[in-house]
């Protein structure tokens, strides 16, 4: 039985005591919580050991944004996977399209950050989708076929199944608008089978997949009842603690 994971993604966004306090409330609102949802707070670098100190719900794990590819060295404001590790990190975002798009990203670079993560015991969020573009031009399964095949369908098979795989159109991601269920579910199908064709069923089915591109509480209970879509890797919704929670709900 794969994973449901609700990850929220708070991007450059709360200060210190603001992020502080929206972990807290998030807790609060989840004190009863007893579903089957895997809840992942990502916060700015500087929140991570003060919120992971203050979670105390087993429901909840907290995750870093990005890694650097080398271990250590001389890399004036970077921050290595052990880093985010031993500041209390479990997971962490890899390959998120702001970072492709403004800091130049490639899916190679992925792939050495990746391997950073699993050496330092993080899951990585793998983050793949195509541009606007992409999708008018159909282009849509070439891109993403060459996302995974560059960024993780290296890895041997016990190492990809600590893997998590977003699927994140970069046409939706703060513009408000989504994919369609459908749209997301045959995109999501299309990378399952491309992990099958890669490994075996067995650890393709056991993938967690999210959907992230404008999720919110109106139109997530649709989005996870695909199928393939095992829960949301959540953008400006999870800076709010009421549509966060009621997305975390409707991952059932």
């Amino acid at each position: 039985m794969r994973k449901k994971i609700v990850a929220g993604n708070w991007k450059m966004n709360k200060n210190f005591q603001e992020g502080v306090e929206l972990a807290m409330s998030i807790q609060q609102r989840l004190n009863n919580y007893d579903g089957n949802c895997l809840v992942v707070l990502i916060p700015p670098f500087v929140h991570i050991t003060k919120i992971r100190e203050l979670i105390h719900h087993p429901k909840i794990k907290v995750g870093g944004q990005n890694c650097h590819d080398k271990p250590s060295g001389a890399y004036t404001g970077e921050v290595s996977a052990e880093m985010l590790n031993s500041a209390g990190a479990d997971y962490v975002i890899i390959g998120h399209s702001e970072r492709r798009q403004y800091y130049g990203e490639t899916n190679q670079l992925c792939y050495a950050k990746i391997n950073q993560a699993l050496d330092n015991k993080l899951i990585p969020i793998y983050c793949v989708g195509e541009t606007l573009e992409e999708r008018k031009m159909n282009l849509t399964f070439r891109v993403i076929e060459q996302q995974m095949r560059e960024g993780v369908l290296g890895l041997d098979g016990e190492d990809f199944k600590n893997i998590v795989i977003a699927y994140e159109p970069v046409w939706a991601i703060g513009t408000g608008l989504n994919a369609t269920k459908e749209q997301a579910q045959e995109v999501h199908a299309f990378i399952r089978q491309q992990i099958e064709n890669q490994y075996s069923r067995e650890i393709a089915q056991d993938t967690t997949i999210l959907y992230g591109g404008s999720c919110k509480p109106t139109n997530a209970v649709e989005l996870f009842s695909q199928p393939d879509v095992d829960g949301g890797l959540i953008g400006g919704a999870s800076l709010n603690t009421d549509d966060f929670v009621n997305i975390i709900l409707a991952n059932q």
